[in-house]
């Protein structure tokens, strides 16, 4: 039997943003490509990159961007490396980019990157969601329910 060729690009980068799934309600899922510069992609590539404090929000013509998303600079970057926390573009078609718009403009509804990753054809994403914001009490209740999720599965493992 013949082997698979296997992408060159299989280096399972997943940067994930868990502390957006702990204070938002993840009300639906995108994912955008990122215009990205090349000592960036590189840093990814590498997995030197944070997307925890990160949001996301339109700019006056109405294209999306990705801020506060930190990439670490490219250690064997010259003169031409780029800034850590610069604003990046995100890339998605018309149609998801005006239903985004028109589902944050209503109140308590933000876009929030849940993950950065790299895909089979070695192209950098990002998988974005509409959100809304916890409130502490709600973040408790999530945190009894794992709690007791978790006890359950220890309880049903000993009789296994």
């Amino acid at each position: 039997m013949a082997k698979k060729k296997q992408s060159p690009f299989k280096n399972h980068i997943n940067i994930q943003n868990k502390k957006a799934r702990f204070d938002y309600d993840i009300l639906e899922k995108f994912e955008a490509g990122i215009e990205l510069t090349g000592t960036e992609i590189k840093s990814i590539r590498m997995g030197k990159a944070s997307i925890a404090d990160s949001f996301c929000e339109f700019n006056d013509k109405g294209e999306l961007f990705v801020t506060n998303m930190y990439i670490k600079e490219y250690d064997h970057g010259t003169h031409y490396n780029h800034l850590p926390k610069r604003q990046r573009k995100l890339l998605l078609h018309k149609k998801q980019l005006r239903k985004l718009r028109q589902a944050v403009q209503t109140k308590g509804v933000t876009i929030v990157p849940l993950r950065l990753y790299i895909n089979n054809r070695g192209l950098a994403k990002m998988e974005i969601a509409l959100a809304r914001g916890r409130k502490k009490f709600d973040k408790r209740q999530v945190l009894r329910e794992r709690d007791i999720a978790r006890e359950l599965d220890r309880e049903r493992k000993k009789y296994i």
